[in-house]
């Protein structure tokens, strides 16, 4: 029975409950967060304030680790020799902390993970920079509480003269929540609170932000982006990017990559070795060798780049693919009046302010208290001093110390101190030199005792005590910072991992695409870039060759109006005699869309003067011609954006590039056609719909091509009929008129002829490309094409054997002849030389490339495949 009644019944849920939440407030209290004063958590403390208490300072000799442990775990921390040690241990390594508050002799560890040697074999002792935090702790500037066995007094917190949880920053995971905070330099940080000092506590977290710049790591290293420095300052969360420094200098016939620093808490072997392992499992290409050379003088790692591979590229490989760029995830949150709190910038600075005001405050009242004790007891030895006989008469006629000290204070009204300091004075103190000591000694001590009463009475003096504490702490321990700051850059561009190599892009006319190397084409026997061999369906050609950088951009227009980007180190690469694979698998093209040109660009968003200067200009089948800075679309989406304002029963035909000062052609399939300078068509917004280029006969009619003037020498105009027949005519032949009207006739339509199927400028180097809608694909020659008036029904250029047969389409590429290979080898050596900006391409029009800087220019650039 007596059992039972010891035995209480409890919900177990409840119990769990209550011992979880008592078991997590005093992890989150007692262990893993630090205090926003002084930014320590218990441990820290305590071993800090054993060492003191241990004299263990920094002008005395080291002592055992042993000791240093054993004492703090006796006294303040019973817990785990371990847990203490380590602690000791992160507070002496400089790749740990910014500024370390423990000065250690011999094995601390190493950045490379090294642990450090047992407690009995290392010393230390305090670091200058720790005293700094154990300044007046014996002035009742801190609350003390009793340790664990109630035996002894350890302090709550330190007055701590540095913002520690700022310059060192901390980090910690308790139950439910974590903390992580970076470091930060102290001069920086020691001029935030003196700017928010003196604004009385009005600055904002930008303001602040202009002293204290971003985290400052002890391993260096670059911060890389500014957003994240700044969300943390503002939030208390934020992202910071970090690089390690790494320089790329030239060694014996190849590049090797330095690098100096590396991003904090990043080990630096496993950094070496993982290097190593991506070289060997092949994932990274281009590097011979990885060794550590890092001694007494500084860190050094080197990578050893191939002679046939690019140095830059490998380092931003290595940035993406390594801890050599690393993130810091800042989460700062901290013991505020012993709750946790997330804390912003201005937080934490209010909290360190407001700390030191305190400590200040508490100490000039020690202080205060001290000094009036003192004087007080010397205006009892100045009395008794200007009374020096009658008090010896006193205390020689008295039998005992008590007497004499009753009878002095009934004679002098002294109190019952200083009638004791009276009877212990010694005689030495009787002479005249020493009565004027103590005379001096009274002045400064009403002096100090008159500044100590205006501190705690005018709260400006008192902050201005503070501020000159912190100035004298900057002027002796402040330094440069570590850790450069790149505010531009945020992520990782994608171009940083290709070299900017020259490129041949071929497009076939079914829309397969692909990319070779110039370099491959240039090991020829005959030295051109042709597509010969190409691996292509019976019905599909190569439509397009044309050589491109590989951080050079494709502007892609559909049908519909839309706009696409592809960047050429994104096409898929290719042998010369590779197929390609579909456009439309590489952009979000819906899947009743068409793609109607392609416009080259070598800097889409860094030239900026060029983008300016020149326009597109749109025609749409229902005549409609738009023409827009090239700057509108100089901003690429991923999933496009709308090129041009359509109407249902219209569509996007064509695209050219022009410099401002062309000419445009542009002909319906009723056999007219409008010449008009592109200065009538005014410049419009990216998503305006355009004007009335050329009106059209009727409904049933619409527009089959523009074409760009571009040598009025040199070229002609070829028109081609869908039942076969074809001409050239000189440009001279069509008037310029004004824009929107129906043109001039451009080929005699007749029954015979059906109507016109295709429009394009050529040259007599041009070769001409026919496709029937039974899929046959014939090739002519411009040259044996007569130049014949523009009324004329032109001349038979085929023979459509089938009788319901038509064209289907009309391409223009480059003759074969061997002159024309070398002359074109030339001009891509020649392109090597100089900065390619862009040409503009369309799938039915095979213009010719002209020079990327001059639209105008006829240059020719690319090469049909030989057959």
């Amino acid at each position: 029975m007596v059992d039972q009644d010891r035995i209480i019944k409890i919900n177990i849920e409840d119990e769990m409950k209550s011992a979880y939440i008592d078991y997590s407030m005093s992890v989150i209290v007692s262990r893993a967060l630090p205090d926003v004063r002084d930014g320590f958590k218990p441990v820290h403390r305590r071993v800090l304030f054993g060492m003191n208490e241990l004299g263990n300072n920094s002008d005395k000799p080291y002592k055992k680790s042993a000791r240093i442990v054993g004492d703090v775990l006796g006294k303040y921390h019973p817990h785990g020799d371990s847990s203490v040690y380590y602690a000791m241990v992160r507070l002496a390594q400089p790749w740990s902390l910014r500024y370390p508050l423990v000065d250690g002799q011999g094995n601390f560890g190493s950045v490379d993970g090294d642990s450090p040697a047992a407690m009995r074999y290392t010393e230390a002792r305090l670091s200058k920079l720790a005293e700094e935090m154990l300044r007046d702790i014996d002035k009742d500037t801190v609350d003390f509480q009793l340790n664990f066995d109630d035996t002894l007094k350890e302090p709550t917190v330190l007055p701590t003269r540095i913002p520690n949880l700022l310059v060192n920053g901390a980090s910690g995971i308790a139950v439910g929540m974590a903390t992580n905070m970076p470091p930060h330099n102290m001069s920086e940080v020691l001029d935030g609170c003196v700017a928010y000092i003196d604004s009385r506590g009005e600055i904002d977290v930008e303001g602040l932000m202009e002293y204290v710049k971003a985290p400052d790591f002890p391993t260096g290293a670059t911060i890389y982006g500014y957003a994240g420095v700044k969300e943390a300052f503002e939030t208390g969360r934020g992202r910071v990017i970090l690089r390690g420094k790494a320089e790329i200098e030239p060694a014996q016939n190849h590049d090797r990559i330095v690098i100096t620093e590396i991003p904090y808490l990043v080990n630096k072997a496993e950094l070496i070795k993982y290097i190593a392992d991506l070289v060997n499992e092949k994932r990274l290409d281009g590097i011979s060798y990885v060794n550590d050379e890092s001694d007494r003088s500084g860190m050094r790692i080197i990578v050893d780049v191939k002679k046939d591979a690019n140095a830059n590229v490998i380092l931003n490989k290595l940035y993406k693919m390594t801890a050599l760029q690393s993130s810091f995830s800042v989460n700062n949150i901290a013991l505020v009046n012993g709750r946790p709190r997330q804390l912003n910038l201005k937080d934490m600075i209010k909290a360190f302010v407001d700390h030191r005001q305190d400590v200040v405050m508490r100490r000039t009242r020690y202080e205060l208290k001290k000094a009036e004790e003192r004087a007080h007891i010397l205006e009892g030895l100045i009395i008794a001093s200007d009374n020096i006989d009658e008090v010896i008469s006193i205390i020689r006629s008295s039998r005992s110390p008590q007497e004499a000290i009753e009878r002095l204070i009934e004679r002098f009204s002294f109190s019952d101190i200083q009638a004791r300091a009276i009877v212990e004075m010694r005689l030495r103190q009787l002479t005249g030199l020493e009565q004027n000591k103590l005379h001096a000694e009274y002045e400064e001590i009403e002096k100090l005792i008159a500044r100590l009463k205006e501190i705690l009475e005018n709260e400006d003096v008192c902050m201005q005590v503070v501020k000159d504490e912190l100035q004298e702490v900057k002027d002796k321990y402040g330094d440069k910072r570590k850790t450069d700051i790149i505010y531009a850059s945020e992520e990782l561009n994608p171009e940083d991992f290709y070299s900017d190599d020259e490129m041949i892009i071929t497009i076939s006319h079914m829309g397969y695409i692909k990319r070779t190397p110039l370099t491959e084409f240039r090991a020829q026997g005959r030295g051109g870039v042709g597509a010969k061999g190409s691996e292509t369906r019976d019905e599909d050609f190569v439509e397009y060759i044309y050589p491109a950088s590989m951080h050079a951009t494709l502007l892609i227009f559909t049908a519909k109006g839309k706009c696409y980007w592809l960047k050429v180190y994104e096409i898929p690469e290719g042998a010369k005699n590779a197929k390609g694979r579909a456009i439309q698998n590489l952009l979000n093209i819906e899947p009743d869309d068409k793609i109607q040109a392609f416009i080259r660009v070598k800097k889409l968003t860094s030239d900026l003067e060029f983008i300016n200067s020149h326009y597109l200009l749109f025609c749409t089948k229902k005549g409609v011609i738009k023409k827009t800075l090239l700057e509108a679309y100089s901003r690429p989406r991923q999933n496009g954006v709308n090129a041009i304002g359509l109407r249902e029963d219209d569509g996007l035909i064509q695209v050219k590039m022009t410099n401002g000062d062309n000419e445009v052609l542009i002909a319906n399939k009723n056999g007219r056609a409008i010449r008009f300078h592109e200065s009538a068509v005014r410049v419009m917004g990216r998503t305006a719909s355009g004007v009335r280029g050329m009106t059209l006969d009727n409904e049933e009619d619409e527009v089959i091509g523009m074409v760009t003037i571009k040598d009025m020498e040199k070229e002609t105009i070829l028109v081609v009929s869908e039942q076969g027949y074809g001409k050239r005519s000189h440009i001279e032949d069509y008037r310029i008129t004004n824009r929107g009207g129906k043109g001039v006739k451009t080929i005699n339509i007749t029954d015979k002829t059906g109507k016109l199927v295709a429009m394009k400028n050529v040259t007599e180097d041009n070769d001409l490309m026919i496709i029937n809608k039974s899929g046959i694909t014939i090739r002519m020659k411009v040259a044996d094409i007569s130049v014949i008036g523009r009324a004329t029904q032109g001349v038979r250029l085929i023979n459509l054997e089938k009788r319901h047969d038509e064209i289907a389409s009309v391409c223009k590429v480059l003759s074969e002849t061997d002159e024309e290979i070398a002359e074109q080898k030339a001009e891509r050596d020649a392109l090597l030389e100089r900065e390619v900006h862009e040409s503009v391409l369309t799938p039915d029009v095979i213009a010719d490339l002209p020079d990327d800087d001059e639209p105008n220019d006829d240059s020719e650039g690319r090469e049909e495949e030989t057959e």
